[in-house]
């Protein structure tokens, strides 16, 4: 068994640990809560008592049952929300696309400006455009994401002074609109402008400093030295040599981050009304619905873990250091 094997083996048992976490700390987590689940289940509802006694019955029962029973099926189809009084799972896939569209694009965008930016910053260091990228990425970077969604949605959406309103404020597309015509997808992008760029532009600084830095170590080096001395031109130095091993932590980044796109954005998606699982924790928080923030979690979890590990086999793959 080679090295390169052995590392693929530990990343992926490290990960099914991790996992294995989570699915325990899942189950206590929500369960110190404070609220009634069995109030907010019937609230409104022509419950009769018995049922009411039943449910309460099944709520108390030893905890080391509940657990048992939770850790044999995590993921059961059958447990139903408290808020909708739907199954869970039926629910998370209703607004899981709505999520992966938003907030990868937003992802995607954020990574691919942002690593541009950093690699011109840190080969024009100290120069006017290294001040001014760096100083507006950190200045958009500190703005809470709800608090810049707000000012985007006043300015932009509902419109000051002459400035009108250009962009949706809020939903996903227009009532009455075809979703799978033309105009259904150009009317879903034109919701996106605002909450993606909310979404990009706080996540533009991550990108754009992670990159910099890394690539003022690399030109440091004595092979770009031995490459200058070649004859080579400056922008092949910059492309061919430094960049490769300068993106990497940035290639570690993007895929850690790519593992939160299921999460969603709570506050974001809560000020633009987007029907994703951003919106969807938002609300099953203020049950509290325990059954569905279980779900919601364990989702969110698993997909930060599958990311790690992906990165970190893309890690060896790109370094082979790294296996070694």
């Amino acid at each position: 068994m080679g090295p390169g094997t052995r590392y693929a083996l530990r990343s992926i048992a490290s990960g099914l640990g991790t996992l294995l976490f989570v699915v325990v700390f899942n189950f206590f987590l929500f369960r110190l809560l404070p609220g009634d689940p069995i109030g907010l289940y019937t609230r409104g509802r022509n419950v009769p008592p018995e049922q009411i006694a039943a449910l309460r019955a099944e709520l108390y029962k030893p905890i080391a049952e509940q657990f048992l029973t939770y850790l044999a099926n995590p993921l059961a189809t059958t447990i139903n929300s408290a808020r909708y009084n739907r199954p869970v799972w039926e629910l998370i896939c209703e607004r899981i696309g709505a999520t992966l569209l938003l907030v990868g694009t937003a992802t995607v965008l954020a990574a691919v400006i942002g690593t541009w930016i950093g690699i011109r910053a840190a080969w024009k260091r100290g120069q006017r455009f290294d001040k001014v990228s760096t100083a507006v990425t950190l200045t958009l970077y500190a703005m809470p994401e709800f608090w810049l969604g707000m000012l985007l949605l006043i300015t932009f959406g509902v419109g000051i002074g002459v400035l009108p309103g250009m962009f949706p404020i809020g939903g996903i597309r227009t009532p009455g609109v075809d979703a799978s015509s033309l105009a259904g997808w150009l009317d879903i992008v034109w919701h996106m402008v605002l909450p993606v760029t909310t979404l990009m532009f706080t996540y533009l600084a991550e990108y754009a400093l992670v990159m910099r830095a890394s690539l003022i170590d690399e030109m440091g080096q004595d092979y770009l030295t031995v490459a200058r001395a070649k004859g080579l031109l400056d922008r092949t130095v910059r492309r061919r040599h430094a960049v490769p091993n300068a993106i990497l932590p940035t290639i570690t980044l993007i895929f850690l981050n790519l593992g939160f796109v299921v999460s969603g954005a709570i506050t974001v998606e809560t000020v633009f009304s987007w029907p994703g699982l951003g919106l969807l924790s938002y609300e099953a928080l203020r049950g509290p619905d325990i059954a569905l923030l279980q779900a919601i979690f364990l989702l969110f979890s698993f997909g930060v873990i599958v990311a790690n590990i992906i990165a970190d086999l893309l890690y060896a793959v790109l370094d082979p250091r790294v296996r070694s």
